[in-house]
């Protein structure tokens, strides 16, 4: 099998399930950032040390192919099989974020990035999944759905980033930087 198709060279690409869209379509742009979110999220996994974080971004790589595949399928197309999105995966996020929060000082200001090159990484993964989080905003707005618990799992997901980031200033003895608004 080869790897390219040829099919997408007009500007359209077939969603799971057989329909074609543009590729400038909302619903590619959302799958497509969420994409970009997990190659960022791979890189970031290749500068910790960290088991625990390892398989955390293991595991926060799979759910982000688990939610891009009920994105890339077309809508209303019956006899898809796709494999489960669930509330727990929230859950999950929501618990190591409190984790890593029992280690943290308390947040006094808004953090500049940066300081080492695994936090800057999880700051782009933040507003990386941002992006993500607003462009299924707007396919939202433009047809109506959403897998189940997709926004509150990107919204959860951008602060498990910060709070990463946090923990990994910390573990790696850098300062966080406070954002000083000019006067």
């Amino acid at each position: 099998m080869k790897i390219y198709t040829k099919g997408g060279d007009k500007g359209e690409t077939s969603l799971f399930g057989g329909a074609r869209l543009p590729k400038n379509h909302i619903r590619i742009e959302a799958y497509g950032t969420l994409d970009e979110l997990n190659s960022f999220v791979g890189l970031l996994k290749d500068t910790i040390q960290d088991k625990e974080i390892v398989s955390q971004l293991s595991h926060i790589q799979s759910s982000l192919f688990t939610l891009g595949s009920h994105l890339a399928a077309e809508p209303g197309k019956k006899n898809l099989w796709l494999p489960d999105f669930k509330a727990e995966e929230v859950e999950q996020l929501e618990k190591w974020i409190d984790a890593f929060d029992e280690e943290l000082e308390a947040l006094k200001s808004f953090i500049l990035p940066g300081g080492a090159v695994p936090v800057s990484y999880a700051h782009v993964c933040r507003t990386v999944c941002r992006r993500a989080e607003r462009s299924c905003i707007g396919l939202l707005n433009e047809e109506g759905e959403l897998p189940e618990n997709c926004l509150a799992y990107l919204n959860r997901l951008s602060d498990y980033f910060f709070t990463l980031a946090r923990k990994l200033s910390k573990e790696l003895k850098v300062k966080e930087w406070p954002w000083e608004p000019r006067k």
